[in-house]
């Protein structure tokens, strides 16, 4: 649970279906509406360090992911709501920083971060790549309708935190075995 001014708890639920994927301002507004009260501005940075203490400790690759970005052949990027530095550090701990070397793209490099398009077309732009002609990858319901919104066929990952039933809708294939990533991408039209 987490606990906003030591008054105001989130359950582990509402974090999952409210926070995940999202940006910055999505839980900003969430907690500001919950305490009742505007927020300053680096209001998070005195919870960073058991933030950082915890992906230290508990961050993991997808199962079969590492295995997975081997066997594609196709360009591949991170499009995150987090910002470079913890994009990077996060990679680093799982050991994937080498698949995603000068791809990695943050909310931070466009007005608006996830559930908006802005981030997924300012990758393709970046990446040389026609919104139609790419596929993305998401674990949130955030990612799911900013891939929908950028006119981008969308993989929805449910074998993490977020149920199939949040992904799922059009332009997105529902699976949850990533495992199974290159057979999808193969037969879809992209």
């Amino acid at each position: 649970m987490l606990h906003t001014a030591g008054r105001h708890p989130f359950t582990e639920a509402e974090i999952i279906e409210r926070f995940v994927g999202s940006s910055t301002e999505v839980y900003t507004a969430a907690v500001e509406e919950r305490v009742g009260r505007r927020l300053e501005k680096d209001w998070q940075r005195q919870y960073e360090h058991l933030y950082e203490a915890a992906f230290e400790a508990e961050l993991t690759a997808v199962d079969g992911v590492a295995e997975v970005l081997g066997r594609l052949t196709t360009g591949v990027c991170v499009a995150s709501n987090g910002d470079h530095a913890g994009i990077r550090r996060s990679l680093e701990i799982v050991d994937l920083t080498g698949h995603f070397e000068n791809r990695i793209f943050s909310a931070t490099d466009v007005r608006r971060g996830k559930p908006a398009p802005d981030l997924f077309q300012y990758a393709a732009r970046s990446m040389g790549v026609l919104p139609e002609r790419c596929a993305v990858v998401e674990d949130s319901a955030y990612g799911v309708q900013a891939a929908r919104a950028a006119g981008m066929l969308s993989f929805g990952y449910c074998g993490g935190l977020t149920p199939a039933s949040r992904l799922e809708g059009p332009g997105t294939v529902v699976f949850d075995d990533m495992r199974n990533l290159p057979e999808l991408l193969a037969t879809a039209k992209v």
